[in-house]
């Protein structure tokens, strides 16, 4: 069957964690895979990263998975955002390149919730197309093993990081075929007119992460945020948070460099 780390590990009911690639590039894509055995999953970001949609995703995705069956899962983010109509051709895109899920920004309904697993299944229970010649030979099965099985392998994640997406949370989450409702607490905070988080969100925000945590959990769904360090993750771990983002590359690489220039300049 067709599967992968990340679905492996949340159905293992373990804590997911996993890393943001915002830097373009099929080795710095290999890099971050394999920056550590405890990774279950990472993410090519094509809305707000400098990776393109195609063909530059599925170029990152093939470099992730010939790392071998204990790769971390490529999830791909797409560019459009959830309240716009132009969504899926783009998941199209991400899906036919291999990718073990597809996270797409800013659902702030059912409806579009709805409209996003129709195009990330194929019939009967979507209208996603199938015949790009590439896609099963990056899962590594046959065409018709992927055909048969993708439905159920496939991960569908929605953001939810609006006002709207908060009050309707509850409507979003019951969608049949949604995975992971994963929380952006950048845009949430700015969207609700809070300075962003630094690192951790204002009270009032938390209060609404609280709030999707549980509602998220009471329609039997996963629970996915971003986080900027390891620290803030272990703690959302605690609170229940499924799968959660650690870290990006282009952050962890300047903290890296600054941390061993400042070690070097007391020297």
């Amino acid at each position: 069957m067709a599967t992968h780390a990340l679905l492996k590990t949340l159905r293992s009911n373990k804590p997911a964690f996993g890393a943001w690639i915002t830097l373009p590039g099929a080795f710095n894509a290999r890099t971050v895979a394999q920056a550590s055995p405890d990774l279950s999953w990472v993410v090519i970001d094509c809305e707000h990263g400098l990776t393109s949609l195609h063909p530059g995703a599925a170029e990152s995705v093939q470099a992730i998975e010939a790392l071998g069956p204990n790769a971390p899962s490529a999830l791909v983010r797409i560019p459009a955002t959830g309240t716009s109509t132009g969504t899926g051709w783009q998941i199209k895109h991400a899906l036919d390149a291999g990718a073990r899920g597809v996270i797409v920004p800013m659902i702030a309904s059912a409806a579009k919730a709805r409209e996003v697993v129709e195009d990330s299944r194929f019939p009967p229970v979507g209208r996603r197309g199938f015949g790009s010649p590439f896609t099963h030979g990056i899962w590594g099965v046959s065409a018709a093993e992927y055909l048969r099985t993708a439905n159920d392998s496939v991960l569908v994640i929605v953001q939810i990081e609006t006002q709207d997406a908060v009050v309707n949370v509850a409507e979003i989450a019951a969608v049949d075929g949604i995975d992971v409702l994963f929380i952006g607490p950048y845009d949430l905070s700015i969207s609700c007119g809070y300075p962003p988080p630094s690192p951790d969100p204002h009270p009032d925000v938390e209060k609404l992460i609280q709030h999707i945590l549980s509602e998220t959990k009471k329609a039997g769904k996963k629970i996915a945020i971003f986080c900027s360090s390891g620290a803030q993750a272990a703690q959302r771990a605690r609170q229940g948070f499924d799968m959660i983002s650690v870290t990006a590359d282009s952050s962890a690489i300047a903290e890296g460099i600054q941390r061993h220039i400042s070690a070097a300049a007391e020297q």
